[in-house]
């Protein structure tokens, strides 16, 4: 999982790098030739600049101190050169794998065609992409079909950490989510809920929430299809789940937009919500406070654009506040 984000063409942060360089370098170690894929952004099936891992490959050269090979398409002339050049240790990166439509396809002969190609690359298949696993794409289900399969070091440690979570937490236990959508942590949610003693809800799924409570949520994110659902969620939790209070509405989605704090029950009509605001830091604090356990999984805000990244380093800064604290 190598979807970092990007200022152009700099990398802002690249600790998802820098998370599989274990693997990586466990795989060069035993004399392997490693081929990595993985997808950047949303591009729309076909080939973006500003969705290019070019700027990935250089990066993890320079973390893996060794040259890293990059194939300018997926299974293309240039991918299909790159890997017939590779030795034992070597490392090739092949472009986005969202440039080639058959990755995201509904059709499944369109992603069995593409995991074909793929599949000519490589003699053994490892996936330590834990953010993507989810994911019914040609790289992550058809894929694995076709080779000899393995979870890479990052997943089995994520499995492992999740499996404690939901078996066998220290209480109290208090799960933070956030990130883009509700169905995107559905199941997450429908595992936890039980188990937690409080779950706090921000980022972009919490507005599908509070349009479940009848707020007038403006252009915020809205998953309309999940609005029951979360309404059931709410019923079921009770005040265990805490929502927002205020955030940070913005004119647009933009780095530098017109932004001013205000309650959920009174967004504008015309603007959006990109961040927590900072009575729902506190909030949010406070139910934190004396926790055992944390599960965080998701973002409080668009917190690429500092205007909007106040809520989720308040809720970072809680989280190290807690004593004894099992993350």
């Amino acid at each position: 999982d190598l979807n970092v984000p990007l200022d152009g063409d700099r990398i802002t942060d690249d600790g998802r790098i820098r998370a599989v360089l274990p693997t990586l370098t466990a795989l060069r170690d035993a004399g392997a030739a490693v081929v990595v894929c993985s997808h950047l952004g949303r591009p729309k099936g076909a080939p973006d600049p500003k969705y290019s891992l070019a700027p990935v490959a250089q990066r993890l050269g320079e973390l893996l101190d060794a040259p890293v090979a990059f194939a300018t398409d997926t299974v293309g002339p240039s991918a299909s050169a790159t890997v017939a050049g590779l030795r034992g240790g070597d490392v090739a990166l092949l472009e986005n794998l969202r440039f080639n439509p058959g990755e995201t396809s509904k059709d499944p002969a369109e992603r069995k065609e593409f995991a074909d190609k793929l599949a000519g690359f490589a003699d053994a298949y490892v996936d330590d992409a834990f953010g993507a696993v989810h994911r019914a794409h040609a790289s992550v289900v058809d894929l694995p079909a076709r080779l000899p399969a393995y979870a890479g070091g990052l997943v089995r440690r994520e499995v492992e950490v999740l499996r404690r979570l939901v078996d066998s937490p220290e209480h109290p236990y208090v799960v933070v989510l956030g990130g883009a959508k509700v169905s995107d942590k559905l199941a997450v949610i429908e595992a936890l809920l039980p188990k937690v003693d409080r779950l706090l809800v921000g980022g972009g799924m919490c507005y599908t929430f509070l349009a479940a409570q009848g707020h007038e949520i403006g252009s915020s994110l809205l998953e309309p299809d999940m609005i029951d659902t979360c309404r059931q969620l709410l019923a079921r939790a009770g005040d265990r789940l805490l929502l927002p209070v205020d955030v940070v509405a913005a004119t647009e989605f933009s780095a530098d937009a017109e932004h001013t704090v205000v309650k959920v029950s009174q967004i504008p009509a015309d603007r959006q919500g990109l961040d927590i605001g900072p009575d729902t830091v506190a909030r949010f604090a406070d139910a934190l406070r004396g926790a055992s356990t944390v599960f965080w999984n998701g973002p409080m805000g668009v917190f690429e654009f500092p205007a909007f990244s106040a809520g989720t380093r308040g809720v970072a800064e809680a989280i190290a506040k807690v004593d004894g604290l099992t993350v």
